[in-house]
């Protein structure tokens, strides 16, 4: 079984119940080969608390994640094959033969990128494919926390 990994951030925001600053975590993680996500919230002052998690990770969340964290690319080692490439991207991100071509030159070029779980996800699907691949943080982001777990 293969290590999750996962990108986490903690935030502050007013609770909905007495105003008062909510803490809140919010994770996004690479489980079982699937990405996940989840948010939870609680106020110290009135006891309020929610979870959500789910569906598409929001764009909001995501944000914080790549802020805190920085931007991870996956590097193709060359020879890679294009066409498998192109599968891959078309399977994993549901695009069309078009995108996939656009996509592919950013891949090639090292400027495709996104948060950890995201970029290692796609990562793990081309090595799958017999596509030698690495994902690598950008420069300059040596107080990220995010990383492989146990899992």
């Amino acid at each position: 079984m293969e290590q999750s990994v996962y990108a986490s951030v903690e935030y502050p925001a007013a609770c909905q119940d007495c105003g008062a600053q909510l803490e809140c975590w919010g994770v996004q993680a690479l489980v079982n080969g699937s990405l996940r996500w989840d948010v939870e919230c609680a106020c110290r002052a009135c006891g309020f608390s929610v979870a959500v998690c789910g569906g598409d990770l929001p764009g909001e969340l995501r944000d914080r994640i790549l802020e805190e964290h920085g931007t991870v690319r996956f590097l193709v080692e060359p020879p890679a094959g294009n066409v498998a490439i192109m599968r891959v991207l078309r399977a994993e991100l549901g695009i069309d033969l078009t995108e996939a071509k656009a996509v592919l030159g950013r891949v090639l070029a090292g400027d495709y990128s996104g948060t950890l779980p995201e970029v290692e996800l796609l990562a793990r699907r081309l090595r799958a494919a017999g596509i030698e691949t690495v994902s690598a943080r950008d420069q300059g982001m040596s107080r990220a926390r995010s990383g492989p777990t146990a899992g």
